[in-house]
């Protein structure tokens, strides 16, 4: 099922981890359409980027979520965030195309200098925060 011109269902949930341990990693209805909100954002990032944008997480099921150690606040586990990595760009460039750009993406974080994470409101009616941050073992701070 193609969420957007070049993101699928499949490729928003795939995991390694669930699929090692036959865990269920499957969305909701609403937490599809968080997904197709991600995947449009996606495309932007995409369009700005001018490459392909590989995506190494998306949704998480609790169980996924738990096993990586992820707060279960995260956007990921209601299908509003994604890991992506960009090749030929690092995490860093990638964030500073997006912020630059103007992109309405709720957060976009430079995570521990290996990819970038990037959401959208958890709310479908919500004003996207544009949120831009690097986490590293130093912990969170504002990118700039």
């Amino acid at each position: 099922m193609k969420l957007a011109p070049h993101f699928s269902l499949a490729e928003l949930t795939a995991s390694d981890l669930a699929a090692r341990n036959g865990w269920e990693n499957t969305p909701s209805d609403d937490e599809i359409k968080n997904l197709t909100r991600t995947a449009q954002l996606l495309e932007m990032v995409r369009d700005t980027v001018g490459k392909p944008v590989l995506v190494n997480s998306g949704f998480r099921s609790k169980q996924v979520n738990d096993a990586v150690g992820s707060s279960d606040r995260s956007q990921h586990r209601i299908g509003c965030a994604a890991d992506v990595r960009v090749p030929g760009m690092a995490p860093a460039e990638v964030v500073r195309a997006c912020v630059d750009a103007g992109l309405p993406y709720d957060q976009i974080i430079v995570e521990f200098d290996a990819w970038t994470h990037i959401s959208v409101p958890n709310d479908p009616a919500g004003v996207p925060r544009r949120q831009a941050l690097i986490i590293d073992r130093s912990g969170a701070r504002p990118f700039v």
